[in-house]
């Protein structure tokens, strides 16, 4: 099968090498500049995507990385090749936070108070009045979402002044469990069976410093149904009359009273592609062909637990302008020949027969591990993060801690998973 991937900075590069791997063609399109961009060396991206269209053709499968292609996406398929990524629709429902809101409020979900803003002055006028402790969200996903602490919110104000230009959103803080629920759409219909995640965004374990994309996940496609029928079946009729393909991630808060959406990621995501592939028996291309088809209804995934550990460098979670003589070597205790599935470079490149991590970003790999339980899974991500050496390199040892001690607990207790799990679990 030929594929024709098309991304930003091409963080997604692993997929590719993993469709290699099995034995599909496939040519990358990056937009950045050729000095900065991830898999130099390792991948050879193509000057034009539209100049590949004929070579792809319309049995092949184009797979857009990044959310805001939608428009180009739709118009793709009516001109009949099969491509993957998201929508317009799916575009609006990520980057427009307030209509995502609205959209789930239609679909008879319960959300929490939020108010939109066209820029961060309106924002800050409406908080001097409405006092309070609120998430901040951008009408991008190039800015990370800020979580408030302050009662009155004087933190918000303050990320408020210093956020740049373009829509904000103040959501009501919620305390309870936060939880992912999502599932691969086929244009039709939603792909089973969906997966729960369980996301570490902050940069120190005990969930400490500062936001980052994300440092690690914890994920399951078993354990999701309850969740699944709350929030993401209801919105199979939408996607369905958008013409959506592509991994569609609602990501909630739980608590007592029920499930409250916070929002939409209508993309392959970014640990969330890594922690998903290692319980997808049938490989990325099984199951890309299977979205890009329709009508398949389900696809083979392993039991159990897969846990995400991200490795990063300086100067993640921010980024620097770097030459490349800043960029740090990447070895391994043990070069993981017959297991390089689970090592998914990120923000690297190959200079001869030596890695290295783009000092630009510091965003080096993600390392998984399944397992029937949590413990197992995530001894075994652990394992392999220990096998990888670079300089300074720092990634978190508690991924899925969160979850064992407590969240598990709350989540069946309130009727939102499961009692019984596979047998090792507590």
């Amino acid at each position: 099968m030929r594929v024709l991937g098309i991304g930003s900075r091409l963080y997604l590069g692993d997929i590719y090498l993993a469709l290699e791997r099995e034995g599909h063609e496939c040519h990358v399109f990056a937009s950045d500049s050729p000095e900065q961009r991830a898999f130099g060396g390792i991948l050879q991206p193509v000057d034009e995507w539209r100049a590949e269209l004929g070579w792809v053709g319309k049995e092949g499968i184009i797979l857009f990385e990044q959310v805001g292609q939608g428009m180009i996406q739709d118009a793709l398929r009516a001109d009949g090749y099969r491509v993957i990524g998201g929508s317009a629709f799916g575009d609006k429902l990520e980057l427009d936070r307030a209509f995502g809101q609205s959209v789930l409020a239609s679909a008879g979900l319960k959300i929490a108070a939020s108010t939109g803003f066209p820029d961060a002055t309106a924002a800050l006028d409406w908080l001097a009045g409405h006092p309070g402790c609120y998430v901040l969200k951008h009408n991008d996903n190039a800015r990370t979402t800020i979580v408030g602490e302050h009662r009155h919110g004087a933190d918000i104000a303050y990320e408020l002044r210093r956020s740049g230009p373009g829509g904000k959103l103040l959501m009501e803080r919620l305390n309870g469990v936060e939880v992912g629920v999502g599932a691969y759409f086929d244009g039709h219909s939603f792909l089973r069976p969906a997966c729960i995640d369980f996301e570490h965004k902050r940069f120190f374990p005990g969930e400490m410093g500062e936001m980052t994309g994300e440092m690690g996940t914890l994920a399951s496609f078993e354990h999701s149904e309850i969740l699944f029928e709350m929030t993401l079946a209801r919105m199979e009729g939408l996607f369905a009359a958008a013409g959506h393909v592509g991994y569609v991630n609602l990501n909630l808060i739980a608590d007592e009273r029920g499930v409250w959406p916070l929002e939409f990621t209508c993309r392959f995501g970014n640990p969330g592609f890594a922690v998903l592939a290692a319980l997808q028996r049938g490989g990325w291309g099984d199951l890309l062909t299977r979205m890009a088809n329709g009508g398949a209804t389900r696809f083979d995934t392993a039991p159990g637990w897969s846990v995400a550990i991200v490795l990063t460098v300086p100067p993640f979670p921010g980024v620097t302008m770097a030459v490349p003589e800043d960029d740090p070597p990447l070895f391994f205790h043990t070069v993981p020949v017959a297991d390089i599935a689970n090592y998914h470079f990120v923000d690297m490149r190959r200079d001869g027969d030596q890695l290295l991590v783009h000092r630009r970003s510091g965003h080096a790999m993600i390392v998984t591990g399944i397992g029937p339980d949590v413990a197992s899974a995530q001894e075994a991500a652990r394992s392999r993060a220990r096998n990888v050496i670079v300089p300074e390199i720092r990634w978190r040892s508690d991924i899925g801690d969160r979850f064992v001690n407590q969240d598990r607990a709350r989540l069946r207790e309130w009727g939102l998973l499961p009692a019984c799990e596979l047998p090792g679990s507590k």
